[in-house]
């Protein structure tokens, strides 16, 4: 018997699964892991991460970070500039708390602003520096970054001790599906920062890179010494499609009812941009995503148009749906991260039971 619908549920079986796959894998190679929790911003599920492993965790923002320190978190990378005096305050009253914060720079105006707050603090702190490997979003460009990291280098109460990037399913700028190829030139181009760096005296210590999909390829590369994969706790339809894991992987997914059927072309659910995330663009390569929500067991079903409170599913031939009101659909979401962050509560399906485990960063968007 389900919740009251739309709803979010993972299979706790499978979440503790994926946990335990990836940290083996890391252990395989040698290499550290640190999960991004921006996929479930759980703290229960960031302790399971740590008891199997995890040398720490990944943040988006500082209000994220906050939560997890309050709740016994002790090691944490805010892989994301933070501009502003406030945020950058913030930070370090929790840095003061907990074993290790590290902050991302990725601009001297940025760097030196947070040199400024930390010498007030009186404290010192690590740094890493982003570099753009082909994403294009934050990061210093490839071709900067040796000159900025050796300015970085030199300001006060700053310890630049690591270079990281988040490059996702590119090569040489473009989508690709290929994992061993986006993450040998992901890892080589922070290597090969690092070298430059070093015949200017200047040591690195960590090199982190690796998403989900290009994670455990960069940790087969032998050139990184972290990875920070994230989605992997539950897996989703993109990963599926990317070839990130294997559909029985996947273990969390969105129950929604069928409350219209107005048309025998189209049925509507009750999970529209309020439940499914929107974030990824449809029909557009490499995966040519069709359903912001794949349905599962009606491969032939399409939720490709979505309102505030409304999902529209049809069939891709234009044939009637069959569905009818009342109908309560299982559906897999493209992106788990977004849906998780739209959600108050998981509901973890455990031993043939379902209890609430609540998304305590749920909104921490500062």
């Amino acid at each position: 018997m389900y919740p009251e619908t739309p709803c979010l549920i993972a299979d706790f079986a499978k979440v503790r699964a994926n946990i335990t796959r990836m940290q083996a894998l890391c252990n395989h190679h040698a290499i550290a892991l640190r999960p991004h929790i921006k996929t479930h911003k759980s703290l229960e599920i960031a302790k399971l991460q740590i008891k199997a492993g995890a040398v720490g965790i990944t943040c988006a923002k500082v209000s994220e970070a906050e939560v997890m320190a309050a709740g016994g978190i002790e090691d944490i990378f805010i892989a994301y500039p933070l501009v502003g005096a406030s945020k950058i305050d913030r930070a370090l009253l929790m840095a003061k708390k907990i074993k290790r914060l590290i902050l991302a720079v990725d601009s001297l105006i940025g760097a030196k602003a947070v040199s400024q707050i930390v010498q007030k603090h009186g404290m010192e702190l690590e740094v890493r520096l982003e570099i753009d490997t082909g994403l294009r979003r934050t990061g210093v460009t490839v071709q900067e970054a040796v000159d900025l990291a050796t300015a970085i280098h030199t300001l006060p109460a700053l310890r630049l001790t690591g270079l990281f990037t988040f490059k996702g399913m590119v090569y040489e700028a473009q989508p690709t599906l290929d994992h061993e190829q986006a993450a040998q030139e992901e890892c080589s181009i922070l290597v090969n920062i690092s070298r430059a760096l070093s015949q200017r005296g200047i040591d690195i210590k960590d090199l982190s890179a690796g998403s989900t999909p290009t994670g455990p390829a960069c940790a087969a590369t032998g050139l990184v010494n972290e990875i920070r994969p994230g989605t992997y706790v539950f897996y989703d339809q993109t990963g599926f499609l990317q070839g990130a894991c294997k559909q029985e992987d996947i273990a969390a997914y969105i129950v929604s009812t069928v409350v219209s059927t107005p048309a025998p072309g189209y049925a509507v659910i009750d999970g529209g941009s309020k439940v499914f995330p929107t974030d990824i663009p449809l029909n557009q390569p490499p995966l040519h995503l069709h359903s912001y929500g794949y349905v599962i067991g009606r491969d032939d079903l399409r939720l490709d148009r979505v309102n505030e409170e409304h999902g529209v599913l049809r069939t891709a031939d234009g044939s009637p749906t069959y569905l009818k009101v009342g109908d309560i659909l299982q559906l897999i979401p493209v992106h788990i991260c977004t849906a998780v962050n739209l959600q108050n509560y998981i509901y973890i399906e455990e031993n043939g039971s379902l209890c609430k485990l609540p998304i305590d960063a749920r909104g921490m968007v500062v």
